[in-house]
């Protein structure tokens, strides 16, 4: 039998322990192994990605190689800085390679990518071996069993994974790795394509990543900061499997913590340390096993009896939300992440909707500014200065470490879309995009889809305050002053609403509210508030009421063809006004999921009957002008693009 030389390529599986597409190369018994990593551009220059995020990679890299160089003195990770659509066919000849292994990767670009590189390993008569390993379940198997459906809730997904079968056990890391073989590059490297570059705002310096395949020194060594023309990352969160695998024993080890964790009553302005576990970036870049996660809590939770918590609010319940999530992009591929052309996603005429490419109807990255107002709210709201604290505090937490809680995440998607600025969950999304350590693109845009009310979650009535909800969580206002230290000695009373304190109060605290935080910045101020919240929660709830009742999807007809218009009224609109609830968390993770429905419209239709008896009537009628109106006004948007 010919020698089996066989490349491993990490991906998002940065770790040794429980990687099952490792074990399958390992199984192959090669005569040489080199495990790689290939610089693919395509992430460089084409997906968003702040400093955090990359320092995190980079730390998941650096660990992993180090790991790799304890098994074997001579091996560790090797970078190949060329796109793997175009350097695998020069490898594959070059190192006369025989085998290719790697887990699967169900992201919409992950599967473009892997078509063209398991193509031309056929073309070089290559073998290709691809296992699970990146959710609790097999993605595309989850789908198959749904009828090829996207899992929607956690009741479809969990009926769906029954039928695949148990989730697996972890599989221990390897005690030795082969050595590598020769590794000669002498052949012409092809050069990225560098425009648009969606993070050349972040360069500070010429990126030189590329400038030679094997990098600067010729050893395949991990990149920098600096080749990339990044400053410094600004968060404190270290990335690797070392350190995950680390804070999984620390939590692991709390019993009761572990037993009866229940998300929705976490604190989001809890801080150093957090209330919850900061595991998700380490999921994302696979350097934590997540079945290695869910095993480890289940085995504490099964231990412990009585008591405990159950799905969707355990920590074993946030593991099937990120499977749920995963299956749903896996069904309906790239469109999962965009309104238009997605079945699943309500059409909401939100402000500041996405283009999209006319050939593939998939959204490109820009956006049409109908309303310039709009746009200063998405700039306001992204740099954290709304003028309302509790909001501005999560935002320049996010932008500074990358990582923001849960709940924390659902106040200010909340707050730029239904509940405040009525503005796309694609813009949310994108920032999200950027300054999330823990960015998965299915979760991401779930999240926002649920926050938004235009998938997975209906009950759009429910708004986070930016105001009580802090006050639930924090009264005396600690994490907005340690994050927004223009207010650190403003009286409590005030802290949350800083434009309610009269002058000898502002000055007593030394600062001034004033301006809009973009323009008119000076030294000890904080802005005004954009708008007044409990007006825009009115006008955003009768215009995703109205929405609603007109019932449009992101394949409809109207939507594809521009005519949605139509179907909305023009002008004033008389709206029956329902009741406003402030949703402090206790309903944050059930969703619409099938198991709660009844329950939770019976009491519902209790709670109605129960307003109507004392109030002496169902609901308050008010005639106002509906945003879709605001937006209608601005006509310099191609209807065929909405």
């Amino acid at each position: 039998m010919a020698e089996r030389r066989v490349i491993y390529w990490f991906r998002t599986d940065l770790r040794l322990h429980d990687s099952p597409a490792l074990k399958a190369a390992l199984d192959l018994d090669p005569a040489v192994l080199w495990p790689i990593f290939t610089w693919d551009p395509h992430y460089v220059y084409q997906a968003r990605g702040g400093l955090n995020r990359w320092q995190f990679l980079l730390d998941c890299q650096n660990d992993l190689s180090k790991s790799i160089t304890k098994l074997n003195p001579k091996s560790k990770l090797f970078v190949v800085r060329e796109a793997p659509q175009t350097v695998f066919p020069k490898l594959f000849k070059a190192w006369k390679v025989t085998h290719l292994v790697f887990e699967k990767d169900t992201d919409a670009y992950a599967r473009e990518r892997d078509g063209v590189v398991i193509q031309a390993a056929m073309d070089a008569g290559v073998e290709v071996l691809i296992r699970s390993g990146r959710t609790l379940w097999d993605s595309d198997q989850v789908v198959e069993k749904h009828s090829g459906k996207p899992t929607m809730s956690i009741t479809q997904l969990r009926d769906a994974g029954r039928k695949v079968g148990p989730i697996p056990r972890p599989i221990p890391a390897p005690d030795h790795l082969p050595d590598p073989g020769e590794m000669p590059v002498n052949f012409e490297q092809d050069q990225p394509e560098a425009s648009p570059d969606f993070n050349s705002e972040r360069r500070t310096e010429k990126d030189t990543g590329y400038k030679q395949i094997s990098g600067p020194n010729g050893d395949f060594a991990i990149e920098t900061m600096e080749e990339l023309g990044f400053p410094s990352a600004t968060t404190p969160h270290r990335g690797g499997e070392t350190i995950a695998l680390q804070m999984l024993e620390k939590i692991l080890a709390d019993k009761r913590y572990t037993a009866t964790f229940e998300k929705p009553r976490t604190n989001p302005s809890q801080f150093e340390p957090q209330a919850t576990t900061l595991l998700s970036p380490a999921l994302h870049f696979g350097a934590l096993s997540v079945r290695q996660f869910y095993w480890g809590v289940k085995d504490v939770v099964d231990a412990f009896g009585k008591g405990a918590s159950t799905p969707p609010e355990s920590l074993t319940g946030q593991l099937l939300f990120r499977d749920m999530y995963f299956a749903a992009q896996a069904a309906l591929g790239q469109g999962f992440n965009q309104t238009y052309k997605n079945p699943y996603c309500r059409f909401i005429p939100w402000h500041l909707p996405s283009k999209t490419d006319p050939d593939t109807g998939i959204v490109t990255g820009d956006y049409h500014i109908d309303s310039e107002q709009a746009e200063t709210w998405l700039k306001r709201w992204k740099f954290g200065v709304t003028g309302f604290p509790w909001i501005d505090a999560l935002m320049r937490q996010l932008k500074e470490e990358g990582w923001i809680h849960h709940l924390g995440r659902h106040s200010v998607a909340c707050f730029l879309t239904r509940g405040g600025c009525y503005i796309d969950w694609e813009r949310g999304c994108e920032v999200f995009e950027e300054w999330l350590l823990d960015h998965e693109p299915a979760c991401n845009a779930g999240n926002w889809q649920w926050l938004s009310c235009t998938a997975f979650f209906s009950q759009y009535f429910r708004c986070y305050s930016p105001v009580s909800f802090g006050k639930k969580w924090d009264k005396h206002g600690n994490f907005v002053r340690r994050w927004v230290p223009e207010l650190k000695d403003m009286d409590e009373k005030y802290i949350y609403e800083p434009w309610k304190a009269p002058l000898l109060d502002q000055k007593r605290a030394k600062v001034r509210i004033k301006g809009d935080g973009l323009t008119d910045v000076g030294e000890g101020t904080y802005p005004k508030p954009m708008f007044d919240f409990n007006e825009r929660r009115d006008v955003c709830l009768n215009a995703m009421k109205t929405a609603y009742r007109v019932g449009l999807h992101g394949n409809d007809g109207p939507v594809l063809d521009g005519t949605w218009r139509e179907q909305f009224p023009d002008g004033d609109d008389t709206e029956m006004q329902e009741d406003i609830e402030s949703d402090h968390g206790e309903h944050a993770d059930r969703g619409d999921d099938e198991a709660h429905q009844k329950k939770r419209k019976k009491k519902q239709s209790g709670n109605a009957t129960q307003r109507g008896a004392s109030n002496g009537t169902s609901g308050t009628v008010k005639k106002q002008k509906t945003l879709f109106d605001m937006q209608k006004s601005d006509r310099h948007i191609s209807s065929n693009l909405l």
